[in-house]
């Protein structure tokens, strides 16, 4: 029986759980899920954290030249990023490989040839793409998405059965219920419009996203008939809860 395939995206909120600095003890939990869940689901990984792991390390001049500086640390970052991936998915007897895009490779035809081609014998032959963006030659993620809409084209091209955007929430909240600060979670949505009225105004405080961005993300995958979950990763073994319905998380179809 064929595998399902679920795209996983993980921003810096999750990676860092909220700190400044890339959490091994979460990219461990990540590992140890996939591992367990190795035999019904195949993943595909589009990772933030490039910067975030710059910045355990270093502290760049010319800090008024932004965006320049962070596709500088981005560039420093991704190499430590991986290895921090390797290190603890190795343990866990998992492969890993890096694949990085820019959006214009989703917007030459070959291009999207080559990718699926690619990240289909990866993981045909159980090696795990971890995918950001070019970060070091493009600024889109830098300066808007978290690589929320990343991660929809991709799921896009790569036809998988679900996309789980992992975030610092319980998915997305009632407007209400955040003015009584009670949050509760939009449990299953198929209308986005609904979604567009409730979600606050608000940026993840290392990610560059926020719920508008996650909205755009899961319009891009509902085009093409692919579900999107919006799930808590700072929870412990947040995929296999999921999976099982144990966790509060939205759902849109």
């Amino acid at each position: 029986m064929a595998k399902k395939r679920i795209l996983l995206k993980l921003g810096s909120n999750t990676l860092t759980k909220e700190t400044n600095h890339i959490s091994r003890g979460k990219i461990e939990d990540i590992g140890i899920q996939i591992a367990a869940l190795q035999e019904e689901y195949e993943f595909i990984i589009v990772s933030s954290g490039a910067i975030a792991a710059a910045k355990q390390f270093v502290k760049l001049e010319n800090q008024d030249q932004d965006v320049f500086v962070k596709q500088a640390l981005a560039s420093i970052g991704q190499p430590h990023l991986m290895r921090i991936y390797h290190e603890n998915f190795s343990d866990l007897g998992l492969l890993i490989s890096q694949c990085l895009l820019s959006y214009s490779d989703f917007e030459r035809g070959q291009s999207k040839v080559n990718i699926v081609n690619t990240i289909n014998v990866l993981v045909k032959n159980n090696y795990i793409p971890i995918i950001n963006e070019n970060d070091t030659v493009a600024t889109d993620e830098i300066r808007f998405g978290d690589n929320d809409k990343l991660a929809a084209l991709t799921a896009v091209l790569l036809d998988v059965d679900i996309l789980i955007i992992a975030t610092n929430t319980n998915g997305i909240y009632t407007k209400d219920s955040l003015h009584d600060a009670v949050p509760e979670t939009i449990s299953l949505v198929s209308d986005l419009k609904v979604l567009e009225k409730e979600i606050a105004d608000s940026k993840s405080s290392h990610g560059t996203g926020g719920m508008q961005s996650k909205i755009e993300a899961s319009a891009i995958a509902k085009a093409a008939n692919i579900e999107t979950w919006i799930v808590n990763g700072l929870d412990d073994n947040f995929i296999l809860k999921a999976l099982k319905n144990e966790i509060p998380f939205t759902k849109i179809i």
